[in-house]
């Protein structure tokens, strides 16, 4: 072959191998503008399915505070005799029990949601073994009043788990 032939096959080839280059890349760029904007619209289409349900989480577990307050416990869980360690041992059972029906909405919140309403939970167990090992309480009765006026000196755990859980709706909600 030629030198002449060489640079006539360069002139034709060389266009057409920029064409298909631009052309490649324009094809490659609007398929993956398309595939991204599929995916957000899946993404939103989730997040619209799924609010209503993490809504309902924060509802339920908003719901398992008030009903674990001591203030509504004690009103709500009346004991069945004078002994205090029954009394006790019934209260934390009720606890238990709300948060036990409650676990599975753990999926629907954050991490840092979870640990406030462990730590609420656990606080307020804690508290009410701490009032019934004090020595002044004698009897069931006793045991209520004395947790009742805890109350009064102390902030109560739900409350600040509560405030945690609506400012973090707050946030999901925009």
């Amino acid at each position: 072959m030629s030198t002449d032939k060489i640079l006539e096959l360069a002139f034709y080839t060389l266009p057409a191998l920029i064409t298909g280059g631009v052309a490649y890349y324009l094809f490659d760029s609007y398929f993956k503008d398309q595939q991204h904007t599929r995916r957000w619209l899946a993404q939103k289409e989730n997040q619209k399915q799924a609010l209503p349900l993490r809504l309902q989480a924060y509802e339920r577990m908003a719901l398992f505070l008030e009903r674990i307050n001591p203030a509504k416990l004690l009103i709500r869980v009346a004991p069945l005799n004078d002994d205090k360690v029954a009394y006790q041992n019934l209260l934390i059972h009720h606890i238990e029990q709300e948060f036990e029906h409650n676990l599975t909405q753990q999926i629907y919140i954050t991490d840092e949601c979870w640990t406030m309403i462990m730590t609420a939970k656990n606080t307020i167990i804690q508290n009410i073994r701490k009032t019934t090992a004090d020595t002044t309480v004698v009897n069931a009765d006793k045991l209520r009043e004395k947790i009742l006026s805890n109350l009064l000196q102390d902030e109560v755990a739900t409350n600040v788990a509560l405030a945690f859980m609506k400012s973090e709706v707050s946030e999901v909600l925009g």
